[in-house]
Parts: structure tokens; sequence; C-alpha cells
């Protein structure tokens, strides 16, 4: 070997060295997030799934994730996702259930250009609002 090359291995070998001392021997795994208090959305429902839910909420609703969730009893500036103590979450769950029972019952077909299923969502029926438009009579 020539003196150039035999620098560069022992260069290599060395930064290698180098580096694996700063690497730790086992690398924390990412934690894995699951939800919790689940009693209408699917319990093996994906962080990305829950998280597209409730801003589908905040949409239809007009509100805040405080509207539902209640506030942490150790951090009143977050939210315990978990918690039932707001009742507008039950409320939640009731009119989840109410629209699910509907579109089993009455939105059966589908879409000819998409082949999606019409449904009702909560914006159908609070369209931007905290409490849909209701008609006297």
């Amino acid at each position: 070997m020539t003196y150039r090359m035999i620098t560069a291995v022992v260069a290599v070998f060395a930064g290698v060295f180098a580096l694996s001392s700063f690497v730790p021997q086992s690398i924390p795994q990412p934690h894995e997030w699951k939800a919790t208090n689940l009693k209408v959305l699917p319990k093996d429902i994906t962080q990305e799934e829950i998280k597209q839910v409730m801003d589908d909420f905040k949409v239809a609703l007009g509100v805040k994730c405080g509207f539902c969730h209640a506030q942490d009893a150790n951090d009143p500036k977050k939210l315990d996702f978990a918690s039932d103590d707001n009742p507008h979450k039950e409320t939640a769950r009731w009119m989840m259930k109410m629209t699910q029972r509907i579109n089993k019952k009455h939105f059966k077909h589908r879409n000819e250009q998409t082949g999606e299923l019409t449904q009702i969502t909560c914006i159908t029926c609070h369209n931007g609002k905290e409490h849909p438009v209701t008609v006297s009579r």
C-alpha cells in the first residue's frame, strides 16, 4: 500500500471510531401514540386520522379544541383529551352516533362520478356554527 492509501484508511477508521463514541448504545424508539377513552371512534384509529376528524369538527362547528375537551387539571394551558369533564364531548359522541344511524338508514346510494357514498356530516346541519339553526313553528 502506498503512504496516501494507508493514511486514508487510518483516517476513515479514526473517523468511524470517533463517531461511534458519540452514538448511544441503544437508540430510543419513538413513542407509539395511542388514543384513549374512545367510545365512538375506532379504537385502532391512527394519530393522523384522529387529527383529521378533529379538524373536520372544528371547521363544521367553527370552534377550537377546548369547546369539547376539558382543561388539564395540572396545567390549565393544556387540554386533557381523554377526560369526559366537558359535557360538549358527550354531546359530540351522541351526535356522531346519530349521524351514523341516519347515514346507515337513509344514505346508501353512491355518487355516479366519484363512487363515494352520499352522506351527511356535522357541517350539513352546523354549517360552521356551534349550534345548528333551528326553525320555530
